[in-house]
């Protein structure tokens, strides 16, 4: 197999479905926001994570604070070496600098996290109603569109994947004008595009290899 033609239409051109030209339901703002954040992904491991960890330290803090009050100290932390290290080391001291220094790295990871948008696993399509809420599985919606590839003509094989907001389409054709025949697979991919019409705009990026 050798590649023969890539086309990938800039964003704002033909390549980009916009809800607005298709023929489904009515844009409806409201709804479109729904869905969009019925399927925003959520950080869930990295929230569960430093959860489960503050609890623990909650629980071993507050098991040593109520040992010491009735006399009977746990003594599972060296709180009192702790508290003598941290006494007799002054701010700056290479060891305190570079406990500051990893505590902050940890925060900004932590807000990183919290802030940057996780992978979507579904895609939300328009409704035209608040209160139904449709998403698709990207292998799903991948797989549809690979299926309105292979029903051009010529077409032995396709694979569809998205890569963010962009859906990449590898046609396997043998014998082809590679610019005519990308050209009816980008129609075909965005017609069958408009139709699942997803709330937010998808390019359509082909790329056509030989098959001998």
């Amino acid at each position: 197999m050798t590649d023969q033609h890539a086309s990938t239409p800039s964003a704002g051109e033909a390549g980009a479905h916009r809800a607005e030209e298709t023929t489904g339901p009515p844009v409806n703002r409201a709804a479109d926001r729904a869905a969009l954040r019925a399927f925003r992904p959520h950080r869930s491991i990295p929230a569960s994570i430093v959860a489960i960890v503050l609890t623990l330290l909650s629980l071993l803090i507050a098991a040593e604070t109520i040992s010491a009050l009735i006399g009977r100290p746990l003594r599972w932390l060296p709180y009192d070496g702790m508290l003598a290290g941290a006494s007799s080391t002054p701010w700056s001291h290479p060891l305190a600098l570079l406990g500051a220094g990893l505590v902050t790295l940890i925060g900004l990871a932590l807000l990183l996290i919290a802030l940057i948008p996780g992978r979507p696993r579904l895609v939300p399509v328009r409704t035209g109603d608040p209160e139904l809420v449709i998403g698709l599985r990207q292998k799903s919606f991948a797989r549809a569109l690979a299926h309105a590839a292979e029903e051009v003509p010529g077409v032995h094989h396709a694979q569809a994947s998205i890569r963010g907001r962009t859906v990449a389409v590898t046609p396997f054709t043998s014998g082809w004008d590679p610019d005519a025949f990308g050209s009816a697979v980008h129609d075909a991919v965005l017609t069958r595009l408009a139709a699942l019409n997803p709330v937010e705009p998808y390019r359509v990026a082909v790329n056509v290899k030989e098959r001998k």
